[in-house]
């Protein structure tokens, strides 16, 4: 859309007062346009002339976009495993890739990974490009920026999925930018619009108070990062095998301006609650951070990831990587334990996909009661140190 103004234009100035940008000047006695124009269309109908237009403008993008086919999952690898939600997207790039009448296709990055192609293959896909050399031992943004940019202006594919990972996050929007495409951040659904037959790309706006759903007609590949844990895991099936299509690598060592000196875990099993089949997450309800204790200590004897909510968080009880919620970390664990932890929507939208939800909260009347399989009515300080207790029984026996 662009603002034009016409011949007509008498320069009696009754648009000037009532653009909220001053986006309009007087210029040798006409009105004037300037880049501050954000075409909200507030002049429009103020000209006494008609002389204002609101027009659309026509954008041709130069792509045959029949050229491009099939869809892509970017694996992201993480000490030489291919992590959770890079299978998972495979499971839901299978059931998009069936309806688009379409091969399915991963795509591995790394250095000798080859054997994680069984993975892949298992999970559903079709094919692997698979990108092998020293440089790529450890995740870098300019060397795998370079070598997926060349893998899709080789291959051209249709559609390309990849996790909302640090990583993911790194990768995604530099590849988008480079070949000139739209990518859809952070999406917790995905589906095909029966109309025009793209991706559907489902996300959060408005900081989760309501779901968008985004269409990229234009353009292409179409692009998005999806959250973790959001779709399961497919049940692998080893019988299934694939191509594997290698890929050489194009980049030169001087061009990877980045050198890792050295590699610091300070993420412990605890807080790797992507990956965690149970998760113990504690919130405002433990009433002091001292309290934290007894999450931790059950966590501890189940070998469970700790979770916190954002009140928590926000409290300054757990750090930020703890956080499960809308503005943290999607889960889909096994078990999730929702200690102390009211229910807001924001929470319930990280953690609802979870197999078993046990919640204990001393209000009955909790909304979290509304979610939870099983749902315990209590203190917290007393009702977690019984039940560390008996499963340290269990363990023992």
């Amino acid at each position: 859309m662009a603002i034009r103004i016409t011949e007509e234009c008498i320069g009696c100035a009754a648009c000037q007062p009532v653009c909220p940008f001053g986006a309009i000047e007087m210029r040798e006695g006409k009105a004037y346009i300037t880049e501050a124009c954000t075409v909200c269309g507030a002049c429009v109908e103020i000209c006494p002339v008609s002389a204002i237009i609101r027009e659309e403008e026509t954008k041709e993008v130069a792509m045959d976009k029949n050229e491009y086919k099939d869809v892509w999952v970017y694996l992201e690898i993480s000490d030489g495993k291919a992590r959770n939600v890079g299978l998972e997207l495979v499971g839901e790039g299978r059931k998009l890739a069936d309806e688009m009448g379409q091969k399915l296709a991963g795509v591995l990055i790394g250095n000798n990974i080859e054997g994680l192609a069984k993975e892949v293959f298992a999970a559903g896909a079709d094919m692997v490009y698979l990108a092998e050399a020293p440089e790529f031992a450890h995740y870098n943004t300019d060397g795998y920026a370079a070598t997926f940019v060349d893998m899709i202006r080789t291959h051209k594919p249709s559609v390309i999925l990849l996790g909302a990972t640090n990583d993911g996050r790194d990768l995604g929007p530099r590849v988008a930018c480079r070949i000139g495409t739209g990518l859809t951040a952070d999406c917790t659904g995905l589906g095909i619009d029966e109309e025009t037959g793209l991706v559907a790309w489902t996300r959060p706006a408005f900081g989760g108070n309501i779901m968008a759903t985004i269409l990229c007609p234009e353009h292409r590949p179409q692009m998005g990062t999806v959250r973790p844990s959001v779709f399961k895991r497919p049940v692998p099936d080893y019988s299934r095998d694939g191509e594997i299509i290698r890929v050489a690598s194009k980049v030169n060592l001087a061009d990877i301006r980045t050198k890792i000196i050295d590699i610091i875990h300070v993420c412990t099993a605890s807080c790797n609650l992507e990956e965690a089949e149970i998760i113990v997450s504690g919130g405002r309800g433990l009433g002091k951070p001292e309290n934290f204790c007894y999450v931790e200590d059950l966590a501890n004897v189940l070998g469970a990831a700790v979770g916190a909510s954002r009140a928590a968080v926000d409290a300054g009880w757990k750090p930020a990587l703890h956080q499960v919620g809308q503005t943290g970390k999607t889960v889909g664990p096994k078990i999730y334990f929702a200690c102390g932890i009211s229910g807001a929507i924001q929470h319930l939208a990280g953690m609802s996909s979870s197999d078993v939800i046990i919640a204990i909260n001393k209000d009955p009347d909790a909304p979290i009661f509304k979610v939870a399989d099983y749902g315990i009515v209590g203190d917290i300080t007393e009702v977690l140190p019984m039940m560390t207790e008996e499963f340290k029984k269990i363990k023992a026996g």
